[in-house]
């Protein structure tokens, strides 16, 4: 993909919309849908790259009540053309067809390699990937079961969602809260994920989330992996002009 002149790519991540409550979470949800209403003005594309909400499962005829100012600024952006792209995180799971079929909003379970202007990106959240993260791992195993899964779609929705809203804010395996400090190049996982990629294939840009800290790290060799930081501390997203990348805080 070319970017047209004076257009940008903008990504983001980690907003955990509902956390702690609905209700102390609404005035960061205002002030996402405020950037995204700025950033469409020049957006040539939107990279959301999971955790959106701090919890999110989809049943067959019913999704999560909430985030109405959210979803009804995404449909707005979508529908005049500027194409999203989601990711799935660690939250967000059981995403199954409700963004594609109510916002044309494409959804990707697995990180994806994309370019702009002869520069390849490797987009993803980031949960699991790389060395150490095991706890994670083997917990993310149990939720992407299908008959865990089918399990779980049998409790009554206003069960099923209080029970997972409590577990999502509660258990730090899932939210991640333990992980928000910088361990050091040596020993952040997705900096050695993103070594071990380009000992396969140049990359010009590894573009995570989940890490909930804005990190620009040079791998050499004129690449670079960048983590988008979070909506609940940061309020950082990135910014791709075409020819830069740049971590920027709203």
């Amino acid at each position: 993909m070319q970017i047209p002149k004076g257009k940008k790519i903008y990504f983001a991540s980690d907003n955990h919309l509902g956390a702690p409550t609905a209700e102390a979470s609404r005035p960061r949800e205002k002030k996402f849908v405020a950037w995204l209403d700025e950033i469409k003005q020049d957006a040539a594309a939107i990279f959301l790259l999971g955790d959106l909400f701090d919890f999110w499962m989809e049943y067959k005829k019913v999704v999560p009540r909430g985030f109405t100012r959210t979803l009804g600024k995404l449909a707005e952006i979508s529908d005049s053309g500027i194409p999203i792209y989601y990711f799935v995180g660690n939250h967000d799971l059981w995403m199954n067809g409700y963004f594609e079929e109510e916002l044309n909003i494409p959804v990707y379970h697995k990180p994806q390699e994309f370019t702009f202007n002869n520069k390849t990106f490797f987009i993803g959240h980031g949960d699991g990937l790389g060395p150490g993260d095991k706890g994670y791992k083997r917990m993310k195993k149990v939720f992407t079961n299908p008959f865990c899964k089918w399990l779980f779609r049998w409790l009554h929705p206003d069960l099923g969602v209080r029970l997972a809203q409590h577990l999502s804010v509660k258990n730090k395996l899932i939210s991640g809260d333990e992980d928000a400090k910088f361990l050091g190049e040596d020993n952040e996982w997705l900096v050695l994920y993103c070594r071990r990629k380009l000992e396969q294939k140049h990359r010009d840009y590894f573009v995570f989330g989940h890490r909930h800290l804005p990190l620009n790290i040079d791998l050499g060799n004129n690449s670079k992996y960048i983590n988008l930081g979070d909506w609940i501390n940061f309020y950082t997203y990135g910014m791709f002009d075409g020819d830069t990348f740049q971590l920027k805080e709203y």
